[in-house]
């Protein structure tokens, strides 16, 4: 999953820092749910998912169609 995430980021070209900010969050606190310190709230997972366009399942893994 976390993997998921920054693969799903560097894809759309942004730094952490970055979407840190349209989630209204400091980069410190996103790069942990990048590297699996923090579990990441189910607010956060529906934001992502919106963000990318693809569902919350993607980004947990339990598929591989986006």
């Amino acid at each position: 999953m976390y993997k998921r995430l920054r693969d799903l980021r560097e894809d759309s070209d942004m730094t952490q820092t970055q979407l840190a900010k349209l989630l209204g969050m400091s980069q410190t606190g996103y790069s942990k749910y990048e590297t699996g310190e923090n579990d990441i709230p189910t607010q956060i997972l529906i934001k992502l998912a919106d963000l990318y366009d693809t569902s919350v399942d993607y980004i947990l893994g339990r598929t591989n169609d986006r």
